[in-house]
């Protein structure tokens, strides 16, 4: 008796591998779209569940932006259940905020998934594939991102899992294929107003071509190479706050005995648990100038109507009226 198909056993796997690593979640949901990656994914996280006495949950996000979203978004949740998922739900949303249509739609699609989670426990995992983490990379290095939008997508971020950054997405086209499922295709991917389908469809294949092939894997390994050096980092970054954190702020001194790269980690941990937010490397670079080039400079201001101070010894965070 033969086994599944290469394509479903590749799928089936790597969701085995990553639940043998994350551990057992309370409750393991799915988002689906209803494209190859995500109902392949559905399928092996059933098959995978089943057998770990974990019943998967299928969440399907309607976003409204096209014309019949409703049935499209139905048709997924149905061919969820057939794929073995045991429920399948829709979560309708409105997009809308700042950051274009992609930004906005991502941030109601992340927020519904989150609040769908019972007591906001639990695993949610999303079918990004090999190619997505490539993407990814290719992204931040355009945009001077720096190392941490370089490292890519990490494989477990709770809530979310990523098991599939290992699998490309011909192979989970081969196993709808293979599974008898017909994936829905998104007339967004192939619109060439969006940077990332520009990339997918113009960029990376004249890199294949140009460097002879390889170049999506490559670039999601050097994507896992760079998330390793980052934890470290972010790891010993971590054990300097704990000895700079005073309670009302940094002590510059202990600071300015470390490297700038590990200083400014735990700048911006210090600055994002204090609420400041849309932080940009300019900005971190500028509070680090307090410390490692110190003239006596005036404050930093910052994103939330904050200003970042260097005062006896000490950097903290002020209003601009406590600095008047």
């Amino acid at each position: 008796m033969s086994g599944p198909d290469p394509a479903i056993a590749a799928v089936r796997t790597a969701v085995r591998d990553f639940l043998a690593v994350s551990g057992k979640p309370d409750e393991l949901c799915v988002a689906v779209s209803g494209g190859a990656d995500s109902l392949a994914l559905t399928e092996a996280a059933a098959f995978t569940g089943a057998r770990a006495g974990l019943k998967v949950r299928a969440l399907v996000v309607d976003h409204g932006l096209q014309d019949g979203s409703a049935e499209t978004a139905a048709r997924a949740a149905s061919t969820a259940r057939e794929l073995g998922a045991e429920t399948a739900e829709v979560l309708k949303v409105r997009v809308e905020g700042a950051g274009g249509p992609e930004a906005a739609a991502r941030r109601a699609r992340y927020g519904a998934l989150r609040s769908a989670l019972k007591d906001g426990h639990g695993l949610v995992l999303l079918g990004h594939t090999l190619d997505d983490q490539a993407e990814t990379v290719l992204l931040g290095l355009g945009r001077g991102s720096g190392p941490r939008s370089l490292a890519g997508m990490r494989p477990h971020d709770p809530p979310w899992g990523r098991p599939l950054l290992g699998v490309t997405r011909a192979t989970t086209r081969q196993a709808c294929r293979a599974l008898g499922v017909d994936p829905w295709q998104d007339p967004h991917n192939e619109d060439p107003r969006f940077t990332r389908v520009r990339l997918r469809t113009e960029v990376l294949p004249l890199l294949e071509e140009v460097l002879s092939g390889g170049v999506a894997a490559s670039l999601a390994r050097t994507a896992a190479q760079l998330r390793e050096d980052t934890e470290a980092l972010d790891t010993l970054a971590g054990e300097v706050h704990l000895r700079a954190f005073t309670g009302e702020g940094l002590d510059v001194a202990v600071l300015a005995t470390e490297p700038p790269a590990l200083r400014r980690r735990v700048l911006r941990r210090w600055l994002l648990d204090s609420g400041v937010r849309e932080l940009t490397d300019a900005h971190l670079r500028s509070v680090d100038a307090l410390v490692g080039n110190w003239r006596g400079q005036g404050g930093v201001w910052l994103p939330g109507d904050l200003v970042a101070a260097r005062a006896h010894g000490r950097l903290s965070l002020e209003t601009p009226q406590s600095t008047t």
